[in-house]
């Protein structure tokens, strides 16, 4: 079963923040941190809250942890620790997947980051697989192409095939969402069909590109040439894409990554939420409905 769901900022009141959305029917919850997760945070205490409040009428699909775990920083060096504390964790959240950044060497061109990641993420990828997680990359550029950026190697198909070169293990993977691509005028679909056995875990967000901005002024140009969107507003047909997801036998959680739409935004951020909910409820043929015994 493909789940719909959200990602939530994971916090101590992370309970309760998914006590007051659950009602509106979400399916999964993906609970992220930013950077680091604090020492003063009890993970076995937050995992017990969250699945006291959501019973049996959702999951939690995955944790998150987004930074830059190659840098040779006391930054990087607590996202490092992240990682394996979320590994760690997730038995507390009943989940097996682990999504985030890949990190890069800051200013870097993408290749030149491979030893380092390899370096960094086989023993990590080891001490998951080793507890049954799976670790997801989430294919965000971060405004960072393939000469520098600040935190994120996984790209493009270009990288996914070095990082998978580099650390061939099967439980290394992609968190993939069509919005990404398509920031850089890449069609998903084909990378989807492509890499469908190596996604664990699926960002729902979309994307609006301007196409007449992009034919007569370009994409370096002052205009915004394309846009984040949640799922239902943007150009992607989603029907298309859970179509692919369930015909690869993906099972797992599309969790929609919010605060992002420029309309949707404010007072209007859980409308728009829930809307993409419903939307892409539909779109996987909404509910299960057991077939008639002939």
């Amino acid at each position: 079963m493909i789940r719909i769901g959200t990602l939530v900022n994971a916090k101590a009141t992370s309970a309760d923040y998914i006590k007051q959305i659950l009602p509106h029917g979400f399916e999964s919850f993906s609970l992220t941190f930013w950077q680091e997760i604090p020492d003063n945070l009890d993970m076995e205490k937050l995992g017990k809250e969250v699945r006291d409040v959501i019973g049996d009428k959702a999951v939690i699909s995955s944790l998150g942890v987004f930074g830059n775990p190659l840098m040779d920083t006391i930054e990087g060096e607590k996202n490092r620790a992240a990682w394996k504390k979320a590994i760690d964790s997730c038995k507390y959240f009943g989940c097996d997947i682990v999504g985030g950044f890949a990190g890069r060497l800051i200013d870097k061109p993408i290749d030149e980051s491979m030893p380092r990641f390899k370096e960094v993420f086989t023993p990590l990828v080891k001490h998951a697989a080793d507890n049954g997680i799976k670790i997801a990359f989430e294919n965000c550029d971060m405004g960072g192409d393939w000469w520098k950026g600040d935190f994120n190697i996984a790209q493009n198909e270009t990288a996914w095939d070095m990082m998978f070169n580099e650390i061939p293990d099967d439980n290394m993977g992609l968190q993939w969402e069509p919005c990404h691509q398509m920031v850089s005028l890449i069609d998903p679909m084909p990378g989807l069909r492509k890499y469908i056995k190596k996604i664990f875990h699926v960002h729902g967000k979309d994307a609006t590109v301007l196409w007449d901005v992009v034919r007569t002024k370009g994409i370096h140009g002052p205009e915004t040439f394309v846009f984040h969107r949640t799922p239902g507003f943007g150009d992607s047909n989603w029907t298309d894409i859970i179509s692919e997801l369930r015909l690869g036998g993906f099972e797992g959680s599309i969790d929609i990554e919010g605060w992002h739409d420029p309309v949707y935004k404010g007072e209007l951020e859980m409308t728009g939420q829930v809307h993409g909910l419903n939307y892409l409820k539909n779109c996987r043929g909404n509910d299960f409905v057991i077939n008639p015994v002939e």
